[in-house]
Formats: structure tokens, C-alpha cells, sequence
């Protein structure tokens, strides 16, 4: 199932929808009380909140029942999938050949970077950087979004904490962050603008991704591969990267972790469209505008 959050026109509400068919989307506001959008109530555009309260099996019937609208998909405005994320829990370094075209080594256990949740924006939103960066980059992820208050969780059980999955690009302002790392200074902010993490359009749920650890990982610019690569490389996988954040810091349900970008990664002008895709989970699209400096 894939589930979306929407808006019809920039001033109405955001909606719970579900992709019934390529390009059709159903709402699935109206067709259960607890889904109706209402000031105050983030439940009924939340796919998290959603899938806990009704499980998946009943939300798929609902999704495939008479009663919803349909939605043209190119005709709606996309929030991110997720309706409260307290943290974007970010992963360096954890593909190999990244850490090589970086000049770096992978580091022996995984190292975490947060980006704020003001920085998340929809598909097909734009991505401003600041006026302060002119060298912007970006990294193609596969984000995890984590489904239930989660703390201490074994390895092996890292999938009790899991609602779904989407994806995410990291936009990096590539000129900041290495002048800071070479002050040995902390770099979040250089990760951590507005816009600088476009996520969606959807939450997959779990039972349309059976091995989040063999997708194929691209992103385009202008219609030109620059990042290709499969989730089977990743340095840390999902068991250990669960365990390792969850091991004294309490994950949130809505909270996502981007698990690493792969090799690729390079300089973006004004005016570039990007298109990241993470295989069977789809296709986020985001437009880089600069501003006047």
C-alpha cells in the first residue's frame, strides 16, 4: 500500500490518500470518522497514526472500497508522508564506494547526523538553498519511517519499529560543509536548511517492500544518471542501524532515518530537476531555485 499526504489547492486541507492504480489516487478522508480532516486532529492526514489505528489489512479496505474521491496525481499538491517526525535521523559514510569518492574511510561503527523537521518538503516542491551556498549537492536515500515508540530494540527484531519506507534526498551545501570540517566544527546546518530534505511521495508499507536490502538506488539530474547503486551495499544494514539508534535514544513514530547516499554525488545549477528513485518505493522529483544572493 502506498500513502500519501495531499493538498488539492495550496489552502485546503492536507488529505490521506492512497495510490489505488499509477496516476489514481483515492482519498480516504470521509470514508472512516478518525480519517476526516479537522483543525487540531493531525490523525486523518497522518499515514503513521493511520496504520496503527486501523492496522494495515482494514486500511486496504478502505482504500479499496467505492466511497473515496479519486485524484488525479499530477493534479494534487504533495506534503511529506509523514505528519510528525520529532527527528531525521541521518547515516555518513555507509556505502563504501560514497566513502571512496569522498577520500574517506568507512567509519567501524555508524555515525548519525540529525537534520531539523523544518527541513522536510513534498515531491514536487522546490529546493531553495540559501543565498550563503552556491556548491549544492545531492544524495539519494532510502528513509526508513519508523511506525511505534521504539527504545532499546534488538537487531532482531528491527522490524517491529517499522511502518514503511520512502525516499529521501539529502541536499547538502557542499561548499559550507567542508569548510567546517575543515575548522573541525560541526557541519548540521549545511545539512539542515529549509527544503534540504525532500521526502516522499510516499510511505510504502512494509508488506510492498519484502527486502528493503536489495533496492536499486538512482537519481537523475536533467534526465543524466548520476547515482546508481543497490541497498545490498550499504556498509550497516537496517538490524544494526534500528539497534544502534534506538540503543538509549527513543525513536518516534513519524521520525525517519536516511540510511546513506551512494557514489555520485555532485555539483547542482539553477534551474535542475532531480529525480530520485529508490526501486519499488518510487520516484520523488524536486527542482533545485537558487536564491539571488
Amino acid at each position: 500500500m502506498f500513502l500519501g499526504r495531499i493538498r488539492r489547492t495550496p489552502s485546503s486541507p492536507v488529505e490521506l490518500v492512497a495510490r489505488r492504480a499509477p496516476g489514481e489516487l483515492v482519498s480516504l478522508a470521509g470514508l472512516a470518522p478518525e480519517l476526516d480532516p479537522a483543525p487540531g486532529r493531525e490523525l486523518g492526514a497522518d499515514p503513521v497514526a493511520a496504520l496503527d489505528l486501523f492496522g494495515l489489512d482494514r486500511l486496504s479496505e478502505l482504500a479499496a472500497s467505492r466511497g473515496g474521491s479519486l485524484l488525479d496525481e499530477s493534479a494534487v499538491l504533495f506534503e511529506p508522508p509523514v505528519a510528525t517526525c520529532t527527528k531525521i535521523c541521518c547515516l555518513a559514510l555507509n556505502y563504501q564506494e560514497h566513502a571512496d569518492e569522498s577520500g574517506l574511510e568507512v567509519p567501524p561503527e555508524p555515525v548519525l547526523f540529525f537534520k531539523p523537521p523544518s527541513a522536510l518538503v513534498g515531491h514536487n516542491h522546490p529546493v531553495l538553498p540559501p543565498a550563503r551556498t552556491r556548491h549544492l549537492e545531492h544524495e539519494v536515500e532510502l528513509a526508513v519511517v519508523i511506525g511505534k515508540v521504539t527504545r532499546d530494540l534488538p537487531a532482531e527484531r528491527w522490524r517491529e519499529a517499522v511502518a514503511g519506507y520512502t525516499v529521501i534526498n539529502d541536499m547538502t551545501a557542499r561548499d559550507l560543509q567542508l569548510a567546517n570540517i575543515a575548522r573541525n566544527v560541526p557541519w548540521d546546518q549545511s545539512k539542515g536548511f529549509d527544503t534540504f530534505a525532500p521526502v516522499g511521495p510516499y510511505l510504502a508499507t512494509v508488506d510492498e517492500v519484502p527486502d528493503p536490502q536489495a533496492l536499486e538506488l538512482t537519481l537523475e539530474v536533467d534526465g543524466q544518471v548520476r547515482q546508481r547503486a543497490n541497498t545490498r551495499q550499504m556498509v550497516f544494514g537496517l538490524p544494526r542501524l534500528i539497534a544502534d539508534l534506538s540503543d538509549g535514544m527513543t525513536l518516534m513514530p513519524g521520525d525517519l532515518i536516511a540510511t546513506g547516499t551512494i557514489a555520485g554525488i555532485a555539483p547542482l545549477k539553477d534551474g535542475d530537476t532531480m529525480r530520485a528513485t529508490v526501486e519499488g518505493i518510487g520516484t520523488l522529483v524536486n527542482t533545485v531555485k537558487f536564491r539571488s544572493a
